[in-house]
């Protein structure tokens, strides 16, 4: 069955044109990741599927209903945001609770509830703590748990982890996953990070200027970006552009390659100055210039490299990309 479904849906502030017909269906189970730049739509879509948004034009379907007119507390949903969203004055177990009280559920199913999703998010030693007793990883584990107790038909994140540092946001990213394994229920992930796209995604939904660029599975997208901007927004680094005509003389596409497509050649077409070189320890990046034009290498391993020595780059057989000057896809 069809968890979500989104049939040429528009939505307007005054006199500009946030989200242009943009199509989808999301399958039951599946995880669902919307990204692109800020401003591009991402987040406006998620509340028109919530509800916080009303459509302009266009049908919303959630598990085969349509709920254009239907408030967000009937149309279950739970939705998990960047800001926690936690009332201070409430422990833990009565954050996450609080919904089902309001529905008026059984003090035995409330507690059935809260004690399977506790069990999930680890938070057995949290349940009498407050929010202020709290760090930023736990209370975004407690807000996720808030969204599970209610065994919602569709989970909407919007951006859970953006207030989190770079090691709880690995951890809780893992903890969504894990998760989503566990519930087995439709989720629909919004980010600006493409890191989080790629390691969390059954499908990606890549937008831009309110309009659906691409969507498929991680791999798909990266391997065959249906455009220049796709391709350039899946991949960390990210991959490089240059004129075709520094390796064919006389062809007016744009090249793309992935750094990681670079390889070291002493009679390689791309000879490169070599800018600053990126010690990762088991990957060094090597950023160089080619004419005009900035290059990135990802290479296995660790390699010395100075400042201003000159390289070589080949491309490996099969991983080049060709877009016309509007940026669509061209076969080689």
């Amino acid at each position: 069955m069809t968890a979500l479904t989104l049939s040429n849906v528009n939505k307007s502030f005054g006199a500009v044109h946030v989200l242009k017909d943009i199509n989808l269906e999301v399958e039951d189970g599946e995880f669902v990741v919307f990204v692109g730049p800020s401003g591009c739509g991402k987040s406006t879509l998620l509340r028109v599927i919530a509800g916080l948004e009303d459509v302009s034009s266009g049908e919303v379907r959630i598990g085969g209903e349509v709920v254009n007119t239907t408030p967000p507390s009937k149309r279950g949903i739970a939705m998990v945001f960047q800001s926690y969203a936690l009332y201070p004055h409430l422990n833990v177990r009565k954050n996450m609770s609080l919904a089902l009280k309001q529905e008026r559920q059984s003090k035995e199913v409330i507690e059935q509830r809260v004690a399977e999703a506790t069990r999930m998010l680890n938070l057995e030693d949290y349940l009498d703590r407050y929010p202020s007793e709290l760090s930023g990883g736990q209370r975004q584990r407690v807000a996720i748990g808030r969204a599970i107790v209610r065994h919602p038909k569709l989970f909407l994140f919007d951006e859970p982890l953006s207030n989190l540092d770079a090691a709880l946001r690995m951890n809780t990213r893992l903890e969504i996953a894990n998760l989503h394994q566990q519930l087995k229920t439709s989720m629909i992930y919004v980010t600006h990070d493409q890191s989080e796209a790629m390691t969390l995604a059954d499908k990606i939904v890549v937008l831009k200027a309110g309009r659906i660029e691409q969507v498929g599975s991680p791999m798909e997208l990266y391997n065959n970006p249906a455009n220049k901007f796709v391709a350039g927004f899946l991949g960390s680094p990210a991959m490089n552009f240059l004129p075709a005509g520094l390796v064919s003389e006389g062809d007016e596409r744009t090249l793309g390659v992935r750094p990681e497509d670079l390889v070291l050649a002493g009679d390689g077409p791309l000879k490169v100055t070599v800018q600053h070189v990126e010690q990762l320890g088991g990957d060094t990046n090597v950023i160089a210039r080619i004419d005009d034009h900035q290059i990135t290498a990802r290479l296995f391993g660790q390699h010395v490299v100075q400042a201003g020595t000159e390289l070589s780059f080949g491309i490996a057989d099969g991983k080049s990309f060709y877009f016309d000057k509007d940026g669509a896809r061209l076969r080689a």
